[in-house]
């Protein structure tokens, strides 16, 4: 069913740059993990390495999983914002174009989940 507003919404966003000291919000999931339901949230500097991103910050959020330990990010499959993409690990989020509230996702080729159920 449709929804109409019967007039336009004017407020300020509670989430914008300015109110994450210095951060910026990188929105990130893993495709065909769904023992993670959502996308992770992650406040980070845009300074941050991406390979970083991936050893230091990703490991430990995915980790739990058991196909972890079988993933290489290098292999990946990488969108952003639904369209495909392709990271350097060597390039600060800023030099790969990320701004505030960018989505990522990967897909891990071979790895469906927990004995292919995509959980």
């Amino acid at each position: 069913m449709a929804v109409k507003a019967l007039k336009a919404y004017k407020f300020d966003a509670a989430d914008t740059q300015d109110k994450f000291h210095g951060n910026q919000l990188l929105y990130v999931g893993w495709d065909k993990h769904l023992m993670f339901c959502a996308p992770f949230a992650f406040a980070l500097p845009s300074t941050t390495r991406f390979g970083d991103l991936c050893d230091k910050i990703l490991s430990k959020s995915f980790g739990y999983h058991p196909d972890w330990a079988k993933v290489d990010l290098a292999k990946a499959v990488w969108k952003k914002s639904g369209q495909p993409w392709q990271p350097d690990m060597n390039k600060t989020l800023a030099e790969l174009g990320l701004k505030h509230k960018d989505a990522l996702r990967f897909e891990t080729p071979g790895l469906n989940g927990i004995q292919g159920s995509c959980s």
